[in-house]
């Protein structure tokens, strides 16, 4: 049986994925790319040089944890060292999706104050966690994918320096969409506040209590499992 049909609900569900990423403008001509795992060695990832709003069912590209073609007649996207970067460091990992969402990406050019690395919104910190800046690499480089090595245990969400969003979840592709939603509705909300005003954050104590929430919701913490023990620790770090 063909991957292609046997993980057709997945195909599905990604192949939707990438025309809800067209929809809300968060990727834009060909850019963007996201790869869905689906067993231990092997990857459902977007074809090269197809916008998402296209991609169909038979577009998409099968690969193994060596970045081999298994199934599919078009080259994968030409950011498969990325991939294979994640699915190696976080073998917990799921899916990843990588876009450009505006009002997130306005922190990947900002010189001021990374705010998506502040809690100010429950259900962000819950969620999504603090956001990280990766430095700039070349796209479609092992560089650009090694810039990760620093950051990718601990978070599970990423701003590319000059460049766009990345997000990691144990969960399946519609997950991560939801991440990457919860992301951009709380940048525009941060970007609207610093127009008019300054942003409040959240105490310690308020993320030390989500962490209530999360149990309750049965989330996981952030980051791979054991690296961090509590939320306060990540969005207060050296604080004691």
């Amino acid at each position: 049986m063909s991957y292609l049909k046997k993980y057709s609900r997945e195909v599905r569900d990604f192949t939707l994925v990438c025309k809800r990423l067209a929809e809300r403008m968060y990727v834009t001509s060909q850019g963007g790319n996201l790869s869905y795992k689906l067993e231990d060695d092997l990857i459902l990832i977007s074809p090269t040089c197809v916008c998402k709003s296209d991609v169909s069912e038979m577009d998409v590209v099968f690969i193994d944890l060596q970045g081999r073609t298994k199934e599919g007649t078009r080259k994968p996207t030409g950011e498969v060292p990325m991939y294979l970067n994640f699915y190696r460091d976080r073998p917990d990992i799921r899916s990843v999706i990588h876009c450009h969402p505006p009002y997130t990406n306005t922190f990947a050019v900002l010189k001021g104050t990374n705010w998506l690395m502040k809690p100010v919104f429950p259900e962000t910190v819950a969620e999504v966690g603090p956001v990280p800046l990766v430095p700039y690499g070349e796209p479609l480089t092992q560089r650009l994918a090694d810039n990760f090595a620093p950051f990718v245990k601990r978070y599970n969400a990423f701003l590319m320096e000059n460049h766009g969003l990345t997000i990691l979840s144990p969960a399946d592709i519609w997950r991560t969409m939801q991440l990457v939603d919860i992301l951009e509705i709380s940048a525009i909300s941060i970007l609207q506040a610093l127009a008019v005003g300054e942003v409040k954050e959240l105490s310690r104590e308020d993320v030390r209590n989500l962490e209530n929430t999360m149990k309750t919701r049965n989330l996981p913490m952030i980051g791979a499992p054991g690296v961090n023990s509590s939320m306060v620790d990540l969005y207060f770090p050296g604080e004691g």
